[in-house]
C-alpha cells in the first residue's frame, strides 16, 4: 500500500478507463478493505472549461450492492433503449475514442507494426493484428 502525509491510500487491483467525449472519463476501479474485502469505485472525471484541473465526483459500491446496481443500470438503459430513442443507433458508439489520443498512439506504433488497413489483411500480418488487439 502506498502511504502519503503517514494517511493510508488505498490501491486500485483493477482499474479501467473510458473515454467520453473530450472532456469526460469514466474510471472503474476495484480497491480493497483492510479485511481483504473488495469494492468498487466509479469516479467521473471532467476537465473544467478554464483548463484549470478537473472536477470529479465519485460513487464507492459495495459487493452487496452490485447485482441490484446492475439490474437498476440495465433496467434504466434498456428504458432509454426502447421506450425512449428506439430508433437511434446506440451502436454507432461502439469504438474506441481515437480523437485526442494521438501522442500515445503515436507511441505504441513505434513499438508495433500497425498493419495497413487499405487493403485486406493477409496471413503475414496476422500477428501483427493480434499486436495491436492486445492494447
Amino acid at each position: 500500500m502506498a502511504y502519503d502525509n503517514n494517511e493510508k491510500k488505498m490501491e486500485s487491483i483493477y482499474s479501467k478507463r473510458i473515454r467520453a467525449g473530450k472532456r469526460r472519463t469514466y474510471f472503474f476501479d476495484v480497491r480493497a478493505t483492510r479485511g481483504n474485502d473488495y469494492y468498487l469505485t466509479i469516479t467521473e472525471s471532467r476537465k473544467r472549461f478554464n483548463d484549470n484541473g478537473y472536477d470529479r465526483h465519485k460513487i464507492f459500491l459495495y459487493k452487496e450492492d452490485f447485482n441490484k446496481f446492475i439490474k437498476a443500470l440495465t433496467e434504466a438503459v434498456d428504458h432509454v433503449k426502447t421506450q425512449l430513442m428506439p430508433d437511434f443507433d446506440f451502436d454507432a458508439f461502439n469504438h474506441d475514442d481515437v480523437e485526442g489520443m494521438e501522442g500515445e498512439i503515436d507511441e505504441v506504433a513505434a513499438e508495433v507494426e500497425i498493419p495497413n488497413t487499405d487493403t485486406a489483411p493477409s496471413a503475414s500480418s496476422s500477428s501483427s493484428t493480434e499486436e495491436v488487439d492486445k492494447w
